[in-house]
């Protein structure tokens, strides 16, 4: 029987249990070694969050089909900060990321980014009821909050420089470690809008339908992959992964946790779009 184990990355290590060691075929030392260890970020609801003191969402819930065809394998989570899991997989700190990474040709090119498992697309999030804003191009001279280090921030700053380009500029941009803190400023209208993806927009508008409401999406559509190093001995587990998500989505489990914890189904490729 599989185990699902979540743990602290401090604890993780200071206990030496960090995935550090690269071998000729990593999906065979996690078989052999029983031990999965991934970095994931349990701040990002409705995808990963803490709940009683476990990480629980949409990635755990894929994880419950997957860790069966990984027979007598423990999944070891380390919880991390967003802006430790990219360079923590590169350094092995441990195997595999199973946390929402928007996939972005940047990070194609130097990560294996996984087969699709949700959309990622942007949107902004205003607080309910503010009659100014009711499309991207009305946050001109707003202030702007987004998550340090990530896609999200870079979709923001783009849109900042057409803004700025049409005689709009927005008033200031505002970086969080983590977007709970954002909402929460956007709350108490220390910031105007926060932009992520739209899935985690619209859950917070369902949790706290009186305080936040979605505005809308720009850009072009992208989407949410896990990740895993790109080299020859991780090669075999990234086949592994992509092979299971694909099955997912091919019998319409993809779908069914998408209801559970988005509300809807989406309409997910099996293969991320060329970089461009």
């Amino acid at each position: 029987m599989n185990r699902m184990t979540s743990i602290t990355a401090g604890l993780l290590l200071g206990s030496g249990l960090v995935a550090g060691s690269v071998h000729a075929d990593l999906l065979e030392s996690i078989k052999s070694d029983g031990v999965f260890t991934v970095g994931t970020e349990a701040r990002y609801a409705p995808h990963e969050f803490i709940e009683d003191g476990e990480i629980v969402g949409y990635s755990a819930d894929l994880m419950e089909y997957i860790m069966p065809e990984l027979e007598g394998v423990e999944l070891i989570r380390m919880d991390l900060p967003w802006q430790g899991i990219l360079p923590g997989l590169e350094r092995e700190r441990f195997d595999y990321v199973i946390t929402s990474v928007t996939a972005t040709p940047e990070r194609m090119q130097r990560y294996h980014l996984s087969a699709p498992i949700a959309d990622a697309t942007m949107a902004i999030l205003k607080r309910a009821g503010e009659e100014e804003i009711g499309s991207p191009e009305d946050i001109g001279g707003k202030v702007a909050a987004a998550q340090a280090g990530s896609a999200q921030l870079e979709a923001l700053e783009a849109l900042a420089a057409e803004l700025e380009e049409a005689g709009t500029p927005l008033s200031d941009i505002r970086t969080y470690t983590g977007v709970d803190e954002a909402y929460a400023d956007l709350g108490t209208g220390r910031v105007d809008v926060v932009i992520n993806s739209l899935p985690n927009l619209l859950e917070a508008e369902r949790t706290r339908p009186d305080v936040f409401e979605v505005v809308g999406t720009f850009g072009e559509p992208v989407y949410f992959s896990w990740a895993g190093r790109r080299d020859d001995e991780s090669a075999s587990l990234n086949a592994f992964m992509d092979e299971q998500i694909r099955r997912l989505n091919e019998d319409g489990t993809l779908n069914e946790l998408q209801e559970k914890w988005f509300g809807a189904p989406m309409d997910v490729p099996l293969e991320l779009p060329a970089a461009e």
